[in-house]
């Protein structure tokens, strides 16, 4: 089984300028534009990307082309989670045939289903389907909090669920997921990095490598280096830019941010479709934090570029 590690860039989707429709060759320069910024591989169809938003044609289209585009240069893994067990296992299964290297899966949500409701739903999935599945805990989202008890039952039971991403809030996980797995568990950040390498995750769903992609991505590879104090200036140059985003924006309000901030570093992809908030519709306040983070990408430039000098 094909085996994932590093900073996988959990991606955005471009959309047509009237948001009518996916834009295929906006995705296709997009992902060339990470790619040649060496993201190691990229995550589509998961909460940044807007997948709620979507039909089912739209998804199928965008797996194709990402899939097609990529040709194996690195690893494509997709978001297939529904609140419907039969099309979560039809999305999954729709996305193995279509090529995809592994899924990301978040539990039912809407429901706040039991354990045993989830368990059943990633055995319905697991037996669909081949290839690596990612569970996906982020209790903000799913109204649900997977334990540490509950991965390492799941990891028991289902030999294609070897990864997780770990976006719960309590950083301290990680290293419970680690432990109650015997180590078998791969467990990715879903937040605060730096932290969660010191206490075991070898992997990270990364937001920010849709516009900061470099430093973002470098920074994984930096920590396995040993190279700690540069891998944290890195991580503090991105908590600046939390600081600056998320004051008076809904939890995910960083959507617009994130269009905007990747036309800003040269490689437009469009807007967000409703209900999120556009950029334009922020206003003169969305403008200044734009700039204060345009300022905090420049700085980070100066870091990536000292960093891969001193190798």
């Amino acid at each position: 089984m094909q085996e994932f590690r590093g900073s996988y860039t959990v991606t955005a989707t471009p959309f047509t300028e009237d948001l009518s429709d996916i834009d295929e060759a906006g995705q296709r320069r997009f992902l060339d534009w990470l790619m040649a910024n060496g993201v190691p591989g990229v995550i589509i169809l998961g909460t940044t990307a807007e997948f709620l938003t979507m039909t089912d044609d739209e998804r199928n289209r965008l797996i194709e082309c990402t899939v097609k585009h990529v040709n194996g240069r690195i690893p494509v893994l997709v978001g297939t989670m529904n609140a419907y067990t039969l099309t979560a296992v039809r999305y999954s299964r729709e996305a193995e045939a279509l090529g995809a290297d592994g899924l990301m899966i978040i539990p039912p949500y809407y429901y706040t289903p039991t354990e045993e409701e989830i368990f059943r739903y990633y055995q319905a999935i697991s037996e669909a389907v081949s290839i690596p599945i990612m569970l996906y805990n982020n209790p903000v989202t799913s109204n649900v909090d997977m334990s540490a008890k509950l991965v390492a039952k799941l990891t028991k039971a289902f030999d294609n669920v070897r990864y997780i991403k770990e976006a719960s809030g309590d950083v301290g996980r990680v290293y419970d997921i680690v432990q109650y797995t015997d180590g078998v568990m791969n467990v990715w950040a879903g937040g605060r990095v730096y932290e969660s390498f010191l206490l075991g995750a070898n992997g990270y769903v990364n937001p920010y490598g849709n516009y900061i992609p470099g430093p973002s991505s470098r920074i994984f590879d930096l920590m396995n280096e040993g190279r700690m104090k540069e891998a944290q200036e890195i991580h503090h140059h991105i908590r600046r830019m939390d600081e600056i985003i998320v004051p008076g924006h809904p939890t995910y309000g960083h959507q617009c941010y994130s269009k905007a901030l990747a036309a800003l570093a040269g490689c437009p992809i469009g807007d967000v479709r409703p209900p999120l908030t556009r950029f334009d519709q922020l206003g003169q306040e969305g403008r200044d934090r734009l700039t204060r983070l345009g300022e905090v990408m420049a700085d980070l430039g100066v870091i990536e570029r000292t960093a891969v000098a001193a190798e």
